[in-house]
């Protein structure tokens, strides 16, 4: 990093410095209102500076985000309100939430079909194994004698079956943004790390599914586990085969509007409202709003829509990835307290389990030749979904609060440990040529 560089994390600090400004506010308007733009900004430049660093020392910039997130998390600084109790907590938490739906339309968008269908196979592939393989090593250590009994709330069969599911996990919004990151998003490999991680996702759905009805003592039936695995599957490939019958036509007409900036509107309305709707029937929202983006990509204005989403994704991707890490609790990472001995012990094993899980579906497609290692990096982080998981965990009286902890450990671990490693995957064996 040469020396002018140094001055980013001094800008940094000076601007973290400003944040508690917002109480001067308290005299002459809404303090909530302001205190909640003092923090929206400071997130906003903190995630552009730390990323510029860390792409200056060479890594990609959503890891200097995650870690912006981390300091400004409750665990350090506290600027980023995560507390149940703190009415900025939710907001925050929709604004991440529209920034990952916004990520995954950009990857839509950017996704070929019909590429996509021809490593469909490979991709399922990849998606079997790394989701079989976690979840059964992940339950099996769970019923392991390594588990002290005092770790389950719920049965012990039941959390295993939970933490098997939660490894099951691979967010496709991590491994896609540092795909875009280094511009390999055509090649082979990053077909099968977005077609296996759409897998995994809707798989995963229905594991959440069924671990929530046992949480509740329900039973659950093969026909319940069918159901809810067409569901997700169903919406996917309905919305799309509507999508590109009516999606052209439809703005053809909005392209002939004369009101300003109506097509980017449009977008950004239609992968708000089929993310929605997928939500609605079932399915996850970023499943529908990846949907949109294929849909979109069909139409005669799909240079524009991409060109035009691009400042609105650079406003709200970075507050999702500063919102994961702000959740990690830095304490839980201090080898000199015991009351953290259980928690990291726990929280390791399961980190090597995703780690070797994931990675082995790399070499999940032996018919083909492609970046092995890269693969299967690419499937490690967990990032929102695996979030996703331990909050419904927890909130479903399934998780202990230590559990709960070492799953977080998880993932902000794959979270962290993905992206370098990609950077060097794709360095040291090279990308595929598109198929």
């Amino acid at each position: 990093m040469k020396p002018r560089w140094v001055l980013l994390p001094a800008a940094l600090l000076v601007l973290l410095g400003v944040e508690p400004l917002w109480a001067l506010a308290a005299s002459t308007g809404d303090p909530k209102v302001a205190r909640f733009l003092f923090i929206l900004a400071i997130m906003l430049l903190a995630g552009k500076l730390s990323g510029e660093m860390f792409e200056r020392l060479g890594q990609p910039a959503v890891v200097g985000e995650l870690i912006a997130g981390v300091i400004l998390g409750a665990s350090m600084l506290g600027i980023i309100p995560v507390a149940p109790d703190d009415s900025l907590t939710e907001i925050i938490k929709l604004f991440a939430e529209i920034g990952v739906l916004i990520l995954l339309f950009e990857i839509g968008l950017e996704t070929d079909l019909k590429q996509m269908f021809r490593v469909g196979r490979g991709a399922s592939s990849v998606a079997l194994v790394g989701v079989t393989l976690p979840f059964a090593l992940g339950a099996l250590f769970w019923l392991s004698p390594f588990v002290p009994p005092e770790m389950n709330v719920a049965s012990r069969f039941t959390t295993a079956i939970y933490i098997g599911a939660t490894l099951t996990a691979t967010s496709v919004g991590i491994t896609a943004r540092v795909l875009t990151d280094l511009r390999v998003m055509s090649s082979l490999e990053a077909k099968l790390i977005i077609g296996a991680a759409v897998i995994d996702d809707v798989i995963g759905l229905v594991l959440l599914g069924i671990v929530a009805t046992l949480a509740t003592g329900a039973a659950v039936s093969m026909l319940d586990v069918g159901w809810a695995f067409l569901l997700s599957v169903g919406f996917l490939v309905v919305a799309i085969a509507v999508g590109f019958a009516a999606a052209p036509r439809l703005f053809g007409l909005i392209d002939r509007m004369r009101v300003r900036g109506v097509l980017l509107v449009a977008a950004f309305a239609f992968a708000l409202l089929i993310a929605a709707f997928a939500d609605l029937v079932g399915s996850a929202m970023i499943i529908g709003a990846f949907a949109g983006g294929i849909i979109l990509s069909r139409t005669n204005q799909f240079d524009t829509i991409e060109s035009q989403i691009k400042p609105v994704a650079d406003v709200f991707t970075p507050i999702f990835f500063l919102s994961i890490g702000a959740q990690f609790d830095v304490g839980l990472l201090n080898p000199f307290n015991p009351d953290n001995y259980q928690v990291l012990a726990i929280g390791g094993a399961l980190f090597v389990i995703a780690v070797v899980g994931k990675l082995a579906a790399g070499w999940a497609v032996p018919w083909r030749k492609y970046n092995r290692p890269a693969v299967g990096i690419g499937m490690i982080p967990r990032g929102e979904v695996g979030l996703i998981f331990a909050n419904i965990g927890l909130t479903a009286g399934v998780l202990t609060e230590d559990l709960f902890g070492a799953i977080i450990l998880m993932v902000i671990g794959t979270t962290l440990l993905a992206p370098p490693l990609l950077k060097w995957s794709f360095n040291r064996w090279k990308a595929a040529d598109p198929p």
